[in-house]
C-alpha cells in the first residue's frame, strides 16, 4: 500500500481571493491527498512549510499578478536549500497564458486557471508524480 500524497497549499502574499484555493483543496481532500492548507504565507514561510510537512506538492494559487516573481523566489530558495527536486511546484490563478511557458521553465509542473476541472489536476498530479 502506498501512503497518501501530501500536497501544501499556500497563497504568496495577501490577496484576497480564497475561493479557488479552497475548492482545489477540498478535491484534492476528497481525492485521498493529504492537505496542509497554509493559507496566507510569505515565500519564506512556504519553504519552510513544505520541508517540515514533508510534502511532495507545493500548490501556490496566486491571484495578484506576481505569480512569476512569486514562483521564481519560491524555486530559488528550494534551489538553495538543496530540496527543489523534493517538490512538484503547482501554481494557480487567473494567469495569462503567455506567462504558462515561464513558470514552466522556472520550475512549475503545471499552470490551472479558472474553471479547471478537479479531475484534471489529480489526474496529472497522479500521472507525474514521484512519492519520496
Amino acid at each position: 500500500m502506498t501512503r497518501p500524497i501530501r500536497v501544501l497549499m499556500s497563497k504568496p502574499g495577501v490577496d484576497g481571493h480564497w475561493r479557488g484555493i479552497v475548492v482545489v483543496s477540498r478535491g484534492l481532500r476528497d481525492a485521498g491527498m493529504e492537505v496542509i492548507f497554509g493559507g496566507f504565507q510569505s515565500v519564506d514561510q512556504i519553504v519552510e512549510s513544505a520541508i517540515q510537512e514533508d510534502v511532495d506538492i507545493i500548490g501556490l494559487s496566486i491571484h495578484s499578478g506576481a505569480h512569476v516573481a512569486y514562483t521564481q523566489r519560491i524555486v530559488k530558495l528550494l534551489e538553495e536549500k538543496g530540496v527543489k527536486n523534493n517538490f512538484m511546484i503547482l501554481v494557480g490563478g487567473v494567469i495569462p497564458a503567455v506567462d504558462v511557458p515561464k513558470l514552466k521553465e522556472i520550475g512549475a509542473a503545471n499552470v490551472y486557471g479558472p474553471g479547471t476541472i478537479i479531475k484534471d489536476v489529480t489526474d496529472f498530479i497522479e500521472g507525474n508524480i514521484n512519492l519520496k
